[in-house]
């Protein structure tokens, strides 16, 4: 089993962009796994580990509702947002500066094959990262994700997270809201969950900004931890 992950930061890039990059990385692990079983070929199949902070853009999953988009194209467009529909589970979801937006594409037959599990370890990433930051993130029963105050009339998403898998390897993955404007998620229903409210690290912290490098290094390092996971230099991206 193959426990390196290959570490690529792709900077600020294009949802479409990185989309498709990280369809071409999907699958040249799947047609590896393929060829092992086919030909016994035994070869090494790699993992990846994406991050990145798009544009603005709304995504919205395989199962997700399109009445969530609560504006237009014209609206979409006098802010400066796109629009997708993508491959992954969840309902709609929003991008934009200031969101640590991180996509595993693992082989999880180097780890283990369990995707509930896999979700409850992204989940336990990102709260052990919140917990460096002195916040205590949690679960919401049915709800994947990270919250605050869950339980109470303050409950609030801090991290969305929605995933694909085939053949038990993964793609998409999660979005952590650092120092993102809060006002963008006005124009949707969050996730499809009514009646909840979203937050961003900075603002919890009460600081203008925060160091989105530190909480990259803080994610990996809860990441390899959790996963036994080696990090190395990947490629050059997209």
């Amino acid at each position: 089993m193959n426990k390196k992950v290959a570490l690529q930061d792709l900077g600020f890039k294009d949802y479409k962009e990185t989309w498709d990059y990280q369809e071409a990385l999907f699958k040249d692990i799947v047609d590896t796994k393929v060829r092992n079983r086919r030909e016994d070929a035994g070869l090494e199949t790699p993992n990846h580990f994406l991050f990145v902070e798009h544009p603005h853009v709304y995504t919205l999953g395989k199962s997700g509702d399109i009445n969530n988009l609560l504006v237009d194209e014209k609206k979409l467009a006098e802010k400066g947002a796109t629009f997708y529909k993508i491959n992954r589970g969840g309902d709609i979801t929003y991008h934009g500066p200031g969101q640590v937006v991180g996509y595993p594409i693992l082989d999880l037959d180097n780890f283990f094959t369990d995707i509930h599990k896999y979700l409850r370890f992204l989940e336990e990433m990102v709260i052990q990262t919140l917990a460096d930051y002195g916040l205590k993130g949690q679960r919401s029963e049915g709800e994947t994700g990270v919250w605050l105050d869950v339980g109470t009339t303050f409950a609030r998403k801090i991290c969305a997270m929605g995933v694909r898998a085939s053949r038990w390897v993964t793609m998409h993955g999660f979005a952590l809201n650092v120092n993102t404007d809060l006002g963008y998620f006005d124009m949707m229903v969050p996730c499809g969950i009514k009646d909840k409210a979203v937050t961003s690290l900075n603002v919890e912290l009460g600081q203008k900004e925060v160091d989105m490098q530190e909480v990259k290094a803080k994610l990996l390092q809860h990441f390899t931890t959790l996963f036994k996971a080696e990090l190395v230099k990947g490629g050059a991206g997209v």
